[in-house]
């Protein structure tokens, strides 16, 4: 498989320019993916080229990040959602499987609650969702110190400016299940995405907009949301156990969740374990049945 498989191209969504990466046939099924931080598009192109003869896969760039500009003018979930939902559009796609990892899931619920049944499926990884069970118990991990850092106005931006790849590799090496297991050549695509001063600040306004998010996901909890959805998690993930991430998400409204794991992973499960990945996210949308 070569990356020379995968399209790049600017769509614009709003006032925006996203950087859009896609493969496959547009006469397949669409999956677009949604990153989280410190990532990039880059962190689903090992599973893009796995499902490329089954999908029509697409990532992106969030605004701000990498090739996507500029930045949206707040961190909160919702408006996050609203440019995803713009690029679905301007790319013209239909029955859509969206996928998001870490933040990346954050964003995919907000779209769940903003835009119910504009979803095919929903792929929600590897995250707790503001103001979503178990969110109370995992902000109070003394662990997650990094919530509140990047919260700070400024100072995170001051502090990691130039040292973005010594600052993001803390969390590869800390929340992946072995070393190594985001790869330097992912790692040095992170940090490049990373490396404005616009891209770090955008990053950082994901987190600053968590009090809002969990304002607008606890206002919508009995809004009930019958798109299937599959919670993934790392069995070496950090946290707790799978079930009771889906209980939350049951709780907040998603009636038709279920939930997978991924062996041998921890945090990053995209970058860790991509061809398991891809299999899950297969039978999921139903690629792996004989066609």
């Amino acid at each position: 498989m070569a990356s020379e498989a995968l399209r790049h191209r600017q769509v614009r969504s709003g006032d925006a320019s996203i950087h859009v990466v896609e493969g496959g046939s547009p006469d397949h099924p669409a999956v677009l993916f949604v990153h989280g931080w410190p990532e990039s598009w880059a962190a689903f192109e090992q599973i893009m080229l796995f499902m490329s003869d089954k999908a029509h896969v697409m990532a992106i760039d969030l605004p701000g990040i990498g090739g996507s500009t500029p930045a949206a003018a707040t961190g909160d979930k919702r408006t996050l959602a609203r440019a995803v939902r713009g690029v679905i559009a301007a790319l013209g796609l239909q029955r859509v499987t969206l996928v998001g990892h870490d933040v990346g899931g954050q964003i995919v619920y907000a779209f769940l609650h903003v835009f119910p049944n504009e979803l095919h499926r929903a792929v929600i990884m590897n995250v707790a969702v503001p103001g979503v069970a178990p969110w109370s118990d995992v902000k109070r991990n003394p662990a997650i110190w990094h919530f509140a850092f990047h919260a700070i106005p400024d100072l995170p931006e001051t502090l990691v400016a130039g040292r973005q790849a010594e600052y993001f590799a803390y969390f590869y090496d800390r929340l992946s299940a072995r070393a190594g297991g985001v790869s330097q050549h992912a790692r040095e695509a992170y940090a490049e995405a990373y490396a404005t001063p616009e891209a770090l600040r955008a990053g950082f306004d994901w987190y600053r907009a968590f009090p809002q998010d969990e304002r607008n996901n606890m206002a919508v909890e009995r809004q009930t949301v019958d798109t299937p959805v599959l919670y993934l998690r790392g069995t070496k993930d950090p946290g707790f156990g799978v079930d009771r991430y889906v209980e939350g998400l049951r709780h907040g409204g998603l009636t038709n969740v279920e939930a997978g794991e991924i062996a041998d992973s921890g945090h990053f499960a995209p970058d860790e374990q991509p061809e398991a990945v891809a299999r899950a996210l297969e039978r999921f949308i139903g690629l792996d049945a004989p066609r």
